[in-house]
């Protein structure tokens, strides 16, 4: 009887970095620290907002397993709110610095998947026209749109706002884009209709191969002028096809079990990524994946984003809900702990940086936490990893399944 490979819940605390990555200064981002930001500033009250939380950020248990030391590797400096309990730390702790040309989420989700992006991404200029108007023309044409709006640079929620009710009277969908390389369109579900925007999005993501633009977005939202515009759980994104040689292709050609949850799906363009699980928010992400994990067949990934740290509290530059939401993944933790067996693993990373104290809207390039426990993990320093690609490198010695492309393994091969 041959024994148990054990299982891995990889887990993408979506935008959570820990400290300006080495070539921060080349992006605009010297001295973003995302949760050394946050943290600082929960201690001077900052955090603080009457009936959301109060007081210095509380994370004991991803503090327990190492956070707090992974931190410190990263930037050299001490949160003490942060520190591990006097016996240490139980967890392998590290930080990670990214090779990939981008501070967006293809390129850090790919290179955490074991295949850096070693090519320069498209991305449209700040001046107008913002977009080239061939294909602006060729979008209202195939789609059958009456017009386009925004066509600028902005931030998300800003933008409907401002345009929601012209969008609603005229049925032209709303374009724009930011730092990334993206397009995002959005428009009302009920006015616009949900599959048609994802057909737009999908005339879009072709139009969009040619120049390298990595992700087209779909943006729906609902409401009214009256009572105000908020966007839904349906985000979709449409984003290029990753290069051959990820953790996820590796195991889907050893015949193994992997479930993606939340838009890990849409960010490998849905190869490999075995049973897709979409489902809205930090809270249903995370139970779905733990129910995925209790199910898995030996050898198995579960591979989950939590994306409300970013899209609801990064952009939108909200410290005290960015403090909210980590305390509550926090609280979660022993949950994960008590559902791994005895071979199995967890890794907690980030794919980027979106400091709430930071000028603008955008991502911040910074260093990444590498938290990793299970019942058989000791506890230890994996150091500073030289790229992502390492998580998805330990991933495959952990389950016994040919290395991705690049990335070297923190953890010992097994069996």
């Amino acid at each position: 009887m041959k024994p148990a490979r054990g299982r891995v819940l990889l887990v993408v605390l979506d935008s959570v970095g820990i400290g300006g990555a080495p070539d921060a200064a080349a992006y605009g981002d010297e001295g973003a620290d995302t949760l050394g930001h946050i943290a600082e500033g929960c201690a001077a009250g900052a955090g603080d907002r009457a009936g959301l939380r109060s007081g210095p950020l509380r994370l004991p248990h991803l503090a327990r397993l190492g956070l707090g030391l992974a931190m410190r590797g990263a930037t050299g400096r001490e949160h003490p709110d942060l520190a591990p309990p006097d016996g240490g730390a139980q967890g392998l702790w590290g930080h990670a610095v990214e090779t990939s040309r981008g501070k967006d989420t293809p390129s850090g989700h790919w290179e955490i998947a074991g295949r850096p992006v070693d090519f320069e991404w498209g991305y449209f200029p700040q001046a107008a026209p913002v977009f080239p108007p061939e294909l602006t023309r060729a979008l209202i044409a195939r789609a059958g749109l009456p017009g386009l709006l925004g066509l600028s640079h902005a931030a998300g929620v800003a933008i409907v706002d401002e345009l929601g009710a012209e969008h609603v009277r005229t049925g032209a969908p709303i374009v724009y884009t930011s730092v990334d390389s993206v397009l995002q369109i959005a428009a009302h579900e009920e006015a616009f209709g949900l599959e048609r925007l994802y057909e737009t999005c999908r005339i879009a993501r072709e139009l969009c191969d040619p120049l390298r633009i990595g992700r087209v977005i779909a943006r729906p939202f609902e409401g009214d002028a009256e009572n105000g515009f908020k966007r839904t759980g349906n985000r979709k994104d449409f984003v290029i096809s990753p290069p051959e040689g990820t953790i996820l292709d590796r195991l889907a050609q050893a015949g193994r079990p992997v479930v993606s949850v939340g838009k890990i799906g849409d960010i490998f363009a849905h190869r490999s990524t075995g049973r897709e699980v979409k489902v809205a928010g930090n809270d249903a992400c995370l139970t779905e994946a733990l129910g995925a994990l209790r199910e898995l067949g030996d050898g198995g990934l579960v591979f989950v984003n939590l994306v409300d740290f970013d899209t609801d509290f990064g952009h939108r530059r909200d410290l005290p809900g960015y403090a909210a939401a980590l305390e509550a993944f926090d609280a979660r933790v022993p949950e994960i702990e008590a559902a791994l067996g005895p071979h199995d693993i967890c890794i907690v990373t980030a794919d980027h940086g979106n400091d709430p104290s930071w000028r603008g809207t955008d991502h911040t390039r910074e260093q990444v936490p590498v938290i990793c426990f299970g019942p058989g993990v000791a506890s230890g320093s994996v150091g500073r990893r030289e790229t992502f690609a390492d998580i998805g490198a330990s991933v495959a010695a952990h389950l016994g399944v040919a290395p991705p492309a690049c990335g070297t393994p923190f953890l010992p091969p097994r069996g």
